[in-house]
């Protein structure tokens, strides 16, 4: 029972429960009225968020650490992750009295650091290494090598995917005539796991991968028909932005995924205010994408039983400026411009008065030379309460002959300057 063989693996979900039913929460599955209503089906959501380390981590981290031999575990244990890898490992090695080493990528957020340390407490001890998690796990796999200790990988081992699946057990246990199963993707673990319980005890059941559109890491490898590595990837989603997925992940994910989407950064940004404005649900990046994908799929699912795994809420606060402004963008409402104002006196003034709509308001204002105020080009950044009212704003700019340019429609002027 709870025991899959394949030709590749064989995965032992009840021997995973065993090993961490003293540790990890039993989360729960709540039927969300809101989303039910918006898209007339059953909404579930699968709150890993409520995890003990907030994010569903800490089941495939301990699972594979409380398997190792005491001499494995003697010589010491190494990780590499964007963050919530980092807080189930770091959990996991206070709670069996073992060292281990974190390698993060320096852009990780301050509150995945601190969380991290707070949970491993003197335990564990933190490098911060390479712009992505590809690149600290290099240096983490390089690490683990020369001192002769124990790799704890995210996501690409047999006994992680393991105890990831687990999550599958509660969810059908709770609700077992599930539709649809919409699975953020990262590297791939989750999707593996969680796919490969519910393909075997609920075949029937839709299971629909969700990356983001700015790394589609599993997307592109299931076009090429094999992992592949990405250029550069987009780490705003920092729990689901890899460089390449798992090659054990990946055989897996290819029989057990049924479709693959993609979820733009601002729609997941807007996602995020919406879950905490209607709902009071606070989610990370990773753990707003099942829940963002749902329009795509919002003729496929009505009257069906839906169940959305929110697999974190590790989200630092100091981002939530940054989530709003992507979020405008994406519906919008934001737009900056590079503004060239007439060498004249009061050219601002009937920029103000004649240009911009009755509920147009400018949310940012600076001049590029701060010597040349009242006739240099200044940055002006301009939101509207309706996405509609975009195209009468740039039919006043030409009407008045403003001598523009739009930033939001060149990447690296706006990269650089907002």
């Amino acid at each position: 029972m709870n025991t899959i063989t394949t030709e590749k693996q064989r995965l032992s979900f009840e021997d995973a429960i065993e090993r961490l039913k003293k540790v990890v929460r039993r989360t729960p599955l709540t039927f969300n009225h809101t989303l039910s209503k918006k898209y007339h089906c059953n909404v579930f959501l699968k709150r890993e968020d409520l995890q003990v380390v907030r994010s569903y981590k800490i089941r495939g981290a301990y699972n594979m650490m409380s398997s190792l031999s005491k001499d494995q575990l003697a010589k010491g244990v190494v990780c590499a992750s964007a963050g919530n890898h980092a807080q189930g490992f770091a959990y996991s090695c206070k709670k069996l009295g073992v060292n281990g080493v974190v390698f993060m990528p320096v852009i990780t957020p301050l509150q995945k650091i601190h969380q991290t340390k707070m949970f491993g407490d003197d335990r564990v001890t933190i490098k911060l290494s390479g712009d992505t998690f590809d690149d600290c796990a290099v240096a983490a796999k390089k690490f683990t090598e020369e001192n002769n200790m124990i790799f704890i990988p995210p996501f690409d081992d047999l006994r992680i995917i393991e105890g990831q699946g687990t999550m599958a057990v509660e969810i059908l246990e709770e609700q077992p005539g599930i539709d649809y199963l919409f699975v953020p993707v990262g590297g791939g673990g989750l999707s593996a796991g969680v796919g490969t319980y519910f393909k075997t005890y609920s075949p029937g059941t839709k299971i629909i991968g969700v990356e983001p559109e700015g790394a589609p890491s599993m997307t592109q490898a299931l076009k090429s028909g094999h992992p592949v590595l990405l250029d550069s990837i987009d780490s705003f989603v920092d729990g689901a932005a890899v460089k390449r997925v798992g090659d054990l992940t990946f055989s897996i994910c290819k029989d057990v995924l049924d479709n693959m989407r993609l979820v733009p950064e601002g729609k997941v940004c807007s996602t995020i205010l919406k879950l905490y404005n209607e709902d009071a649900i606070v989610v990370e990046p990773a753990g707003a994408l099942s829940i963002a994908v749902l329009d795509q799929f919002a003729d496929e699912i009505k009257g069906k039983n839906v169940v959305c795994i929110i697999s974190g809420s590790n989200n630092d606060i100091e981002r939530m400026q940054e989530i709003k402004e992507r979020s405008l963008q994406y519906e919008g409402l934001k737009h900056y411009f590079l503004v060239n104002f007439a060498q004249r006196p009061g050219a601002l003034k009937e920029f103000v008065n004649n240009v911009l709509g009755p509920t147009d308001d400018i949310t940012r204002f600076e001049y590029m030379q701060k010597s040349n105020k009242e006739a240099g080009p200044a940055l002006v950044g301009i939101e509207l309460t309706s996405k509609e009212n975009y195209s009468l704003l740039l039919d006043s700019l030409n009407h008045h002959r403003i001598n523009y340019t739009e930033l939001n429609k060149d990447e690296i002027l706006f990269n650089y300057l907002v």
